[in-house]
């Protein structure tokens, strides 16, 4: 249910960062904090996030702290982590007097725990919002004392006091993609999130030519991230694939058009990537980032595949056969693409960002 304005004045901190699956959804709230419930939004973030970039661009206020990392890192990082945290608590909880927030949403991320932290300490309420099925380290650790939490996930509801299954803001350009019609014309898009994925990049050249063979109508839009460009069209070369039916690209910055054209999608499994799958309604093959934060991407696959969403390669197991197979069996068959995007469109949220910047202002009151 959507809240109704709230009195001016309201003030927002939002607290956390790093990826694009923690600050995007960051944005899309703060946006509509800002613009349904007039609300002053300050952000907190670290100096190594995305937030750096993006919050600016978006023309919010950024405050950082530093705060390292404590999971999957040396000794050595791990006790300067824990020296600042302390540091970084006491940091915030200066902002926090300063600026004098009616609630403060913790999004996940390396600042959010500090800024939590001190929310929780000086009694100001507290929103967090999780989008991964498993939640961060930050979002474990003040889950059960916050005010109340908006989750992607049922699944998620266990870790937090008070929490509700929003799911996760998404541009509304997704939720207006329709279900694709079957009819002469496949379309596969791959893509690894922004920064592409190194074995989708070095796994598809090799199964590219098979793939045109079994499918002679298929074409193939394959984002690479900026880093992997040369050197994936430099596989596609030596394996000999001509670039008639493959469009290979460093970057999509029509992203939503990409989906609506696709009848399959084979990438990673980040927050954004499967809301996005999700609020498109298109079935996906889901291949995780191994070395993710306490492998929440294997989780997120998981939980879709649960729901008959997507089918899941772990990337020790991704052969050229192995993904061949798969990619092969759900572009012959038509009906399971549909029952699979039927199913993704289940999970989705049209009203998430409205919902919790509503939770947000009644959390204020």
């Amino acid at each position: 249910m959507r809240s109704t304005k709230v009195a001016a004045g309201l003030r927002v901190l939002i607290a956390g960062g790093g990826t694009g699956g923690h600050v995007v959804p960051a944005l899309a709230i703060a946006r509509e904090l800002r613009d349904a419930h007039g609300a002053e939004v300050r952000f907190v973030g670290t100096a190594r996030g995305l937030e750096t970039r993006l919050v600016p661009e978006a023309g919010f206020p950024l405050e950082l702290i530093k705060v390292g990392q404590l999971k999957n890192v040396s000794l050595a990082t791990r006790v300067r982590t824990l020296f600042d945290l302390p540091l970084g608590i006491l940091r915030c909880v200066g902002l926090l007097r300063s600026f004098r927030p009616d609630v403060v949403i913790g999004v996940g991320g390396y600042a959010s725990g500090p800024a939590m932290m001190a929310a929780i300490l000086l009694r100001v309420p507290t929103l967090a919002f999780e989008p991964n099925a498993f939640p961060g380290l930050a979002n474990r650790l003040v889950g059960k004392y916050v005010s109340a939490a908006a989750v992607n996930l049922t699944e998620t509801t266990k870790y937090f006091h008070n929490a509700r299954v929003t799911g996760t803001p998404v541009r509304p350009e997704f939720f207006a993609i329709q279900p694709k019609i079957p009819g002469e014309g496949k379309r596969l898009l791959v893509f690894g999130a922004s920064q592409g994925a190194r074995v989708l990049n070095e796994t598809m050249p090799k199964i590219m030519e098979r793939l045109f063979e079994a499918f002679p109508d298929l074409t193939v839009v394959h984002q690479t991230g900026a880093r992997h460009a040369e050197t994936t069209v430099a596989i596609y070369e030596r394996e000999k694939v001509g670039f008639e039916r493959v469009r290979v690209t460093p970057y999509l910055d029509d992203m939503a058009a990409q989906f609506a054209a696709a009848d399959l999608i084979l990438c990673r499994s980040g927050a954004s990537s499967v809301a996005e799958v999700a609020a498109a309604g298109r079935a996906a093959v889901l291949i995780p980032f191994p070395q993710a934060a306490d492998d929440h991407q294997r989780k997120n696959a998981e939980a879709f595949v649960a729901a008959g969403a997507a089918e899941l390669i772990i990337e020790a197991e991704l052969t050229p056969e192995r993904l061949l197979q798969v990619l092969s069996g759900l572009l012959a068959d038509d009906r399971r693409r549909a029952e699979m995007g039927q199913r993704a469109r289940a999970l989705a949220h049209p009203d998430a960002v409205r919902e919790i910047a509503g939770m947000a202002a009644d959390l204020a009151r």
